[in-house]
């Protein structure tokens, strides 16, 4: 490996935080980070000189995020059921500036509420508010002017703050209450339930049309609660199912797994002034390959559901779920 090529790989993770970002999907930004790696490498050996491979490769990057981003959003509109990103495990990171960076640019609530922006607004705010780039380069890597570039900035920050919580929870209030919360929902415990959740909580759930998922994002502390031990009742028919806490894009959630400890869905926690304001639950096996093992969720459904003539208050209530976790 020649020094050039040793320095883009060491760049690697800065193109995927970027891609990442911009497109909410692990495979997408994936392959958004390849092509834009082999793109800088041969502009090398065409003898381009490259005064800053970090700024060539974010610009690279940018661009290829931007026309794959319109292609996906295509894409998404056939997309069976609620639309979530792809989630990924942070665990491990320990440097209290750049957990708080990332819980705030990774978290699923963050990344759906970008979808709202267009291609080129997501990707100057991105750019300058967590990148750190000044508007003149960003100009230059999005192709307009600088002037138009601080207008898209602006009214994606404008956007984005009109939607944003307001009032955040400390890393410790979020990791206690998220205890609180796995432990409520595998005692079944409704009423302590729904002393964590918000007044207009909303539940959602991604299955993709994969898997048997919530038709449409459901809100109301009281419906939540109860979907929520619906799911628990059916999982815990699942030999060796477990509920293991985990860091997800930044912030709290968890792992659902079966026994084989093969992943069934990852679930995301957005707490908000001491309250669970959002709980999404992403199930589709595809956006769950690059994680780990994947179940069979769709069979342990089957094989685990109780029989016809199983008394109901012990049947998952179907007609309140609309799907699994």
């Amino acid at each position: 490996m020649t020094a050039e090529e040793h320095e883009l790989e060491q760049l690697r993770g800065a193109s995927f935080a970027i891609a990442y970002r911009m497109l909410g999907s692990v495979s997408e930004a994936e392959d958004v980070v390849q092509e834009a790696l082999l793109r800088v490498h041969g502009a090398i050996e065409d003898g381009e000189q490259i005064a800053s491979p970090r700024a060539y490769l974010a610009t690279v990057t940018t661009r290829l995020a931007i026309n794959e981003l319109r292609s996906a959003r295509a894409r998404r509109e056939q997309y069976v059921g609620e639309w979530l990103p792809e989630p990924i495990l942070t665990d491990g990171v320990d440097d209290p500036a750049q957990h708080a960076e990332m819980a705030d640019s990774l978290s699923l609530a963050m990344l759906v509420l970008l979808e709202s922006l267009s291609a080129e607004q997501r990707a100057a705010l991105l750019l300058h508010d967590v990148f750190d780039y000044g508007y003149p380069e960003i100009a230059e890597i999005i192709g307009k002017s600088e002037d138009n570039v601080r207008q898209l900035a602006s009214r994606a920050r404008r956007h984005v703050e009109e939607r944003r919580p307001r009032f955040q929870t400390s890393r410790e209030q979020r990791e206690e209450l998220t205890q609180r919360f796995l432990a409520a929902a595998e005692q079944g415990d409704l009423a302590g339930l729904e002393a964590l959740l918000a007044h207009d909580v909303v539940l959602t759930g991604d299955g993709g049309g994969k898997v048997p998922a919530l038709a449409r994002s459901l809100r109301g502390r009281n419906r939540v609660a109860r979907v929520l031990l619906a799911w628990m009742r059916l999982l815990s028919r699942v030999p060796g199912f477990t509920l293991r806490p985990t860091e997800v894009n930044g912030g709290p959630g968890a792992m659902v797994l079966d026994g084989q400890q093969r992943l069934i869905s990852v679930w995301s926690l957005e707490i908000v002034s001491g309250e669970i304001r959002s709980i999404s639950s992403v199930i589709n096996p595809d956006k769950l390959a690059h994680l780990g093992v994947v179940g069979d969720f769709a069979s342990l459904v089957r094989a685990h559901r109780p029989r016809p003539d199983t008394p109901n208050d012990i049947q998952p209530h179907t007609h309140d779920t609309g799907g699994t976790p």
